[in-house]
């Protein structure tokens, strides 16, 4: 591509023209015009929705929610993706999903609490795609958790479970493609956590400190993981609606939002960007932030 600094447009006896300032050469260059033009800007386009292209990036808990929409954001933008999820069914209809639009992805299931499932993970891509550049630690356990009027009713078994979930499965899902990532000398890990880890919130303690214990086990893997290239950050959703807060709290409509400055319901869409942006090489020098997207409802 011609290296510029400057690409605009003139109206020239009732043609458009594009001036390419060429900042290597020193000097202004050539005055294009017509299809070129067309072809010049759209190849612009197509590298800018590219920006995870060659990468190989793996999304637990990928079949549905929020994790089936990072699937298909990073497809979109050239990634090469491993859908896992303990859902076998929802995790192969993503990968199919995402193969149907031109993509590349694989359906694994996979347990994000068990070792063994976690490796798997790891062989399947590498074998699949060759390298892992990427992981989101998306999977999490709140789908049916109900909202308890005190911390001293929730159940023991629950306790753990969730926190078998939230936690240990991103430490194990780290600790799996770890030697991949050292090899490479580059990786993103990315965790999803919450921005009631940052507030607090009435009725689901457990849940509350997992997210908190994953914000804490991002910034130690970042101190530790940093000298191999491998950048570790959380991005914190607000409440967004999905079919788990919907179960949640019934009806999603009567959610109060005079409290968010952009006034609406946050939409899984809106966390697109985000991971996206610490997926790419445009984040190479970021590791161990947490960064909240809830549209101004907690400002960190």
């Amino acid at each position: 591509m011609i290296p510029t600094t400057t690409v605009y447009e003139q109206n020239i006896g009732g043609h458009f023209y594009w001036d390419l300032i060429l900042s290597k050469v020193g000097f202004a260059a050539k005055i294009i015009k017509g299809e070129f033009n067309t072809k010049f800007l759209n190849s612009i386009k197509e590298e800018k929705m590219e920006r995870l292209k060659g990468k190989s990036a793996i999304v637990t808990g990928g079949g549905r929610g929020l994790g089936k929409v990072f699937c298909v954001g990073m497809a979109e933008e050239g990634a090469m993706v491993t859908v896992a999820d303990i859902l076998d069914k929802e995790a192969r209809q993503t990968a199919d999903h995402i193969k149907a639009k031109g993509g590349s992805a694989i359906g694994l299931k996979i347990d994000v609490t068990s070792e063994k499932d976690t490796f798997h993970m790891a062989e399947e891509t590498i074998s699949q795609f060759g390298r892992i550049d990427i992981l989101i630690n998306n999977a999490a356990m709140i789908y049916g958790i109900p909202r308890r009027p005190s911390f001293v009713e929730i159940p023991t078994d629950e306790w753990d479970k969730l926190m078998a979930v939230n936690l240990k499965g991103p430490f194990l899902c780290a600790k799996a493609v770890f030697p991949q990532m050292k090899k490479q000398g580059k990786g993103k890990i990315i965790n999803i956590s919450s921005d009631t880890a940052l507030t607090g919130s009435h009725g689901f303690p457990h849940y509350v400190a997992s997210k908190g214990g994953v914000i804490s086990l991002t910034r130690s893997l970042a101190s530790e993981l940093g000298q191999y290239g491998i950048c570790v950050n959380t991005v914190a959703p607000g409440f967004t609606e999905t079919e788990a807060t919907r179960k949640l709290v019934g009806d999603i409509t009567k959610y109060d939002v005079s409290r968010t400055p952009l006034r609406r319901l946050e939409q899984p869409n809106d966390l697109v960007g985000a991971i996206i942006f610490f997926a790419s090489d445009e984040s190479d020098f970021i590791t161990g932030q947490t960064l909240p997207v809830n549209g101004g409802r907690y400002m960190n």
